[in-house]
């Protein structure tokens, strides 16, 4: 074929791959993208980039997820600086671009493996069918819509391309050049390594013409030596790369999976599974329902083990002739490729969709040169059907590729949003909690409380230690105004969820919104700790200490997270609360005492109102009233504090008054129904809580072992009465748990002074004594 028409065929190709993938443009971020890209305040500052090949906990704000893809991160830095923010457009644009130049390198490098194994002219068709196959394929949709997935696009890209350069450049074969994109790509994704295999096996099979079982045939040595040496050039950059990437990879990194054994022995039939896939991709999930098998007494293992058995003959066959040598290479770059996910490292999933991008690219090599050579052997017989009727070999490639195209514009619009994502996984993969829950979390934000529930409910049977299920009932339940049944589920959620920042986040925001700083500190500390990314967890904290006052921790808390996200413009105002050691209330308070006027009373009304200082709110909204007493905007201030403070005949009688002043005033007519329901309208208890409240919240976290939690509790108990001898108690309990002896007896001592008759309060005391002899500190 001629190069023009060559070009112009490529050109066709790529306008019908992107007319299918138009609607895919917009599509959200799903899943791992809000813990690696959305929510991650690295990739906000394009200066952060030489970082990033240095640090690989910037990958993610969650630190078993941390691992080291610098090239990955930076591609998601430039996306996010060309984007102004988050436009997914930017985000699913520059992956595409990639997936296509994938595409067009796939097309030469078929085309030469074609080429060394059959002198047919038309074998430049096979490689523009099986590439066209591959990039209109639906199992590959998958992985171009999952904005995190781009790691697998530019890693296969990287092996690819390493190919091309290898097979059709002397010069950059000389110069080892072809190495350069594999080194890339392998911080990108670490599978780029199994470059070396494959590339091993190509010069047996095509360079040194050897077939798989002349690889055991020492007459043949010689041969594979040349091979090996050929190839060491490749192991040594890999094995280095991963050396390399295993040693900057966070400590904190986990594959997710459990038993090795379980895990191994469910690979077979998953591997069977994305054979299956290639021809009949209609079980496509975003998140699988799939579970490790318990025993290899199990008909799936056996499935999959005699597919491997069969897969592993057609390769050691097919390489036995040049012409039959890209089906068996094909095979051996299907496995090869699998290998990373599908072998010793147990994985949180046991298969995932977008592990099929590598592995199909043989895959497809393999299965469209099979099809090929039935094409070519029916077209040298005149006798036969295809010859006579050589129009109707484009009928089934059309079919197959129109089906194809469909099913990736389905595929396409599934992952447009989260709804639909998880709409399509409860359907897909009904057997999967985590589905279950996210969906039941949309219902959520759509105020579809009793149907979430009965989601969160089947999540919950099917993965009853999950701690993000409980979070998320937790915050149904807050919604729902249920705080002590909210307040349940967050406390499971961190039994369950005990080295996970998240459960220990969300509570610490319920803590805050309850008005508990003190207990809300502690948690979001620990959240921190767990992940020192995460910007919301820091703007809690920053709550927690502006609240209680610790304008040292706050300003050292503000200057720290400025050097992760230097815009911030609400971290900016706690720092400047922190300097003048005043909350935005109080610093508002200031300004208008020094230039009074109604409205800016109005203003330090609602200031007091969002902080929850209800009688203050009234304070001043009634100090704006003596100068403007026709104020409505101030009486409808006045009535919604004391509806948060539950005195609703007061809120009725100043949201009247505020209505005769201003008939149409909406806010106030929505406020006075809410005064006549008996509705507070706020989303947390207007009263704060009580010394006896924090004593027995106390009793609850020593129950879950939580002693920091109960600690923290009774210091907030002692702060509203300092002679709550059962105060001391809970403390004494509590240090005992956390083996401080010396605090424990401190504690008890005090106590006891206080209440001397107190038996439990005595025991706990013996029980640290006891302790630290021990102990022996």
């Amino acid at each position: 074929m001629k190069r023009n028409t060559l070009l112009f065929y490529i050109g066709i190709i790529l306008l019908v791959v992107t007319a299918v993938y138009l609607n895919h443009f917009y599509n959200g971020f799903h899943f791992d993208d809000s813990h690696s890209v959305y929510s991650n305040p690295n990739i906000r500052n394009i200066h952060n980039i030489p970082k990033f090949f240095k640090d690989g906990s910037t990958s993610s704000i969650l630190p078993q997820n941390q691992s080291y893809r610098p090239v990955t991160t930076t591609s998601l830095a430039i996306d996010y600086w060309l984007g102004k923010g988050y436009d997914p457009f930017f985000f699913h644009l520059s992956t595409y671009i990639l997936f296509l130049l994938q595409g067009v390198l796939m097309i030469f490098f078929f085309n030469k493996v074609f080429g060394l194994s059959s002198d047919n002219k038309n074998v430049i068709w096979v490689a523009l069918f099986a590439t066209t196959w591959y990039l209109l394929h639906p199992a590959i949709a998958e992985t171009v819509n999952y904005i995190i997935a781009r790691a697998d696009v530019q890693s296969t890209l990287a092996v690819v391309a390493g190919f091309v350069m290898f097979t059709c450049s002397p010069f950059c074969r000389k110069w080892y050049l072809y190495l350069l994109p594999v080194a890339i790509g392998a911080l990108a994704k670490p599978p780029t390594v199994m470059f070396a295999p494959i590339l091993l096996f190509y010069v047996l099979l095509f360079e040194e013409r050897l077939s798989l079982l002349d690889v055991f045939k020492p007459a043949h040595w010689k041969q594979v030596g040349r091979a090996i040496l050929r190839s060491i050039p490749a192991f040594i950059i890999c094995g280095g790369m991963y050396k390399l990437i295993d040693k900057l990879t966070p400590k904190t990194w986990e594959p997710g999976g459990n038993s090795v054994f379980h895990y191994l022995i469910t690979q077979p039939y998953v591997i069977l599974h994305y054979f299956t896939t290639l021809f009949w991709p209609t079980g496509l999930s975003a998140d699988s329902d799939w579970e490790p098998l318990h025993s290899m007494n199990d008909w799936r293992f056996f499935a999959g083990c005699a597919f491997i058995v069969v897969m592993i003959a057609i390769a050691f066959y097919t390489s036995r002739t040049a012409r039959l040598r890209p089906i068996s290479f094909g095979i051996l770059w299907f496995f090869i490729a699998l290998g990373p996910t599908s072998s010793f490292i147990p994985l949180a999933e046991v298969l995932n969709d977008h592990r099929m991008f590598f592995p199909f690219v043989g895959l497809v090599m393999s299965v469209s040169w099979t099809a090929g050579l039935f094409v070519f052997d029916r077209l040298a017989d005149k006798n036969s059907f295809i010859t006579k009727n050589n129009r109707w070999i484009w009928a089934p490639v059309i079919i197959l590729l129109v089906l194809c195209a469909y099913g990736t514009w389905k595929r396409n619009n599934v992952w447009h949003s989260e709804k639909s994502l998880w709409l399509n996984v409860t359907v897909k993969s009904p057997n999967n909690g985590r589905g279950l829950m996210n969906y039941g979390n949309i219902l959520v934000d759509e105020g579809k409380y009793a149907e979430a529930e009965n989601y969160f409910d089947r999540a919950l049977q099917l993965l009853p230690t999950y701690s993000y299920i409980y979070v998320n009932i937790g915050l149904l339940k807050e919604k729902q105004g249920l705080y002590a049944d909210a307040e349940k589920y967050y406390i499971q959620s961190l039994v369950f969820g005990t080295n996970y920042p998240v459960p220990y986040k969300i509570y610490g925001k319920f803590l805050n919104a309850m008005r508990r700083y003190h207990e809300a500190e502690v948690v979001l500390e620990k959240s921190l700790s767990l992940s020192e990314s995460d910007l919301e967890t820091r703007l809690y904290l920053a709550e927690s200490f502006d609240r209680q006052g610790e304008w040292d921790n706050l300003k050292l808390l503000a200057a720290n997270t400025l050097r992760l996200d230097p815009p911030n413009n609400d971290v900016l105002g706690y720092l400047d609360d922190a300097q003048k050691k005043k909350s935005k209330a109080d610093l508002e308070a200031d300004n208008v005492a020094a230039s009074p006027s109604a409205e800016k009373y109005l203003q330090l009304s609602l200031d007091y109102y969002l902080a929850a200082k209800f009688e203050q709110s009234i304070n001043a909204a009634e100090q704006a009233l003596k100068l403007k007493p026709d104020y409505a905007a101030a009486y409808n201030n006045i009535g919604s504090s004391w509806i948060a403070l539950q005195q609703f005949d007061k809120a009725t009688d100043a949201l009247k008054k505020a209505l005769s002043l201003k008939p149409d005033f909406e806010l106030a007519k929505n406020n006075l129904s809410l005064a006549t329901n008996h509705s507070t309208g706020v989303g947390y208890p207007a009263k704060p809580p009580t010394p006896e409240d924090y004593i027995n919240q106390g009793l609850i976290y020593y129950k879950y072992k939580l002693y920091d939690l109960c600690v923290a509790a009774s210091e907030s108990a002692l702060e509203e009465r300092p002679d709550y001898d059962l105060a001391y108690n809970n403390l004494c309990a509590a240090y005992n748990g956390l083996q401080q002896w010396d605090n424990a007896i401190k504690t008890g001592e005090k106590g006891l002074q206080i209440n001397p008759n107190n038996t439990l309060l005595k025991n706990n005391l013996v029980q640290a004594i006891v302790g630290k002899k021990s102990s022996g500190k």
